[in-house]
C-alpha cells in the first residue's frame, strides 16, 4: 500500500526530490515550507517547490515556525506516515519529530557522518575529498546525527564546482527519497547507527571565507576557489604600483608543476598572455576571472588592458 507522505522543504536542492515522491505510487498531503521572502526591491524570490505543489494541487503551508502549538496540530491533522525533510532551513524540535507515525527522514548532501551541519556541499570539494553522495537518516534532536537508512556515493569531478555537485546530489537525492519509501513501505529499513568519532563539521560559508589564501598549496586554492561557486564567490584583490587594490573574483585555476614558488601571491612573468601567480608549494595558472563590475573573460582578456610588473602581486586588500 502506498505511503501518507508530507515534504517538509525549501531550497532547490528539494525539488527534484519531491517532484520524484509526488510521480510515484505514494500520496503527497502537504508541502511545508519556508514563508515567501522578498528581496529590497520589494519583488518576490521565485518559489519553484511551491510553485510545483500548487501546480500539482498539493496544499502548501508556510508556517513562521513549525514548532509552535498550533504548526504541530495542523501538522497531525494530517496524519502522515512518513515526513521527507530537505533543505527546510529550521530546527526541529522533539513535538514535531514524534509526529509521523513511520518517523521523519532528512536527505543530506554528504556520507555522514562527514560533514555534518549547512554547507556539506562546499566543504566536500574545499577539503579535497575525491567522493560525495547523499544519506537519509532518521531525524533525532541532535544535529545530522540520526541513524543512516539510505547512503549513495558520487564521485566529485576534478573540475567540479559546489553549484554543479549541489544540482547532481539533488538528482541523486530524489533516488534515495524513493528507495527510503520502499523500504519504510515494505518494512525493510535496516537504521545504522552513525559513527561519532567520524563526524566532521561543516557550517554556514561566510562571505569572508571567499577570499584566497595565496600561501596554501595549488590543490588547496584549486578546491576553494571549486569549492566557493557559485557563493560566496573566490576573490582576491590585485595589486598593482600607483594602483588602488582591485577586486577580483577568480573562476578557474590550474597547477602548473613545471615552474617554481616565491612569495604567495606574488605575479610569475615568464610568458605572455598567461595570468601565473606563486602559492605555498608551486604556481597556479589563471584561467578565467572577474573584474568588480565586469563580465567574467579569459586571462588573456584580462591581461590585455592591465599591463603587469614583477613587483605587481595578489593578496588581502590592504
Amino acid at each position: 500500500m502506498s505511503l501518507n507522505v508530507v515534504m517538509m522543504a525549501t531550497g532547490e536542492f528539494a525539488l527534484p526530490g519531491f517532484r520524484a515522491v509526488v510521480e510515484s505510487e505514494h500520496r503527497v498531503s502537504a508541502l511545508i515550507t519556508q514563508p515567501d521572502r522578498v528581496n529590497p526591491r520589494g519583488k518576490p524570490h521565485p518559489h519553484p517547490l511551491k510553485e510545483f505543489a500548487l501546480e500539482n494541487n498539493i496544499p502548501v503551508l508556510q508556517p513562521d515556525s513549525i514548532n509552535t502549538p498550533d504548526s504541530i496540530r495542523k501538522l497531525q491533522s494530517l496524519r502522515p506516515d512518513v515526513v521527507l525533510v530537505a533543505a527546510y532551513g529550521q530546527i526541529l524540535k522533539a513535538d514535531v519529530i514524534n509526529v509521523p507515525r513511520l518517523g521523519m527522514y532528512n536527505l543530506h548532501a554528504s556520507l555522514l557522518p562527514r560533514h555534518r551541519g549547512a554547507a556539506p556541499i562546499q566543504y566536500a570539494i574545499w577539503k579535497g575529498d575525491e567522493v560525495s553522495g547523499v544519506t537519509i537518516f532518521q531525524i533525532v534532536p541532535k544535529l545530522d546525527a540520526g541513524p543512516m537508512i539510505v547512503k549513495i556515493e558520487s564521485p566529485i569531478g576534478p573540475k567540479e564546482t559546489s553549484g554543479e555537485l549541489h544540482d547532481r546530489l539533488a538528482i541523486v537525492g530524489a533516488d534515495a527519497f524513493l528507495q527510503t519509501l520502499q523500504m519504510l513501505e515494505s518494512g525493510t529499513a535496516k537504521p545504522l547507527a552513525q559513527d561519532d568519532s567520524l563526524a566532521t563539521k561543516s557550517p554556514k560559508i561566510s562571505k569572508a571565507e571567499g577570499e584566497i589564501d595565496w600561501s596554501k598549496t595549488s590543490r588547496e586554492i584549486d578546491c576553494h576557489i571549486r569549492a566557493m561557486q557559485p557563493w560566496p564567490n573566490p576573490f582576491t584583490f590585485l595589486h598593482r604600483e600607483d594602483n588602488s587594490p582591485e577586486r577580483v573574483v577568480i573562476n578557474e585555476v590550474m597547477a602548473d608543476h613545471s615552474l617554481k614558488s616565491s612569495l604567495p601571491g606574488k605575479i610569475v612573468t615568464n610568458s605572455e598572455n598567461r595570468l601565473l601567480i606563486s602559492t605555498g608549494d608551486g604556481v597556479v595558472e589563471v584561467k578565467t576571472l572577474q573584474p568588480a563590475g565586469k563580465k567574467m573573460m579569459s586571462a588573456e582578456e584580462f591581461l590585455r588592458g592591465r599591463p603587469l610588473s614583477s613587483g605587481d602581486h595578489f593578496g588581502a586588500e590592504s
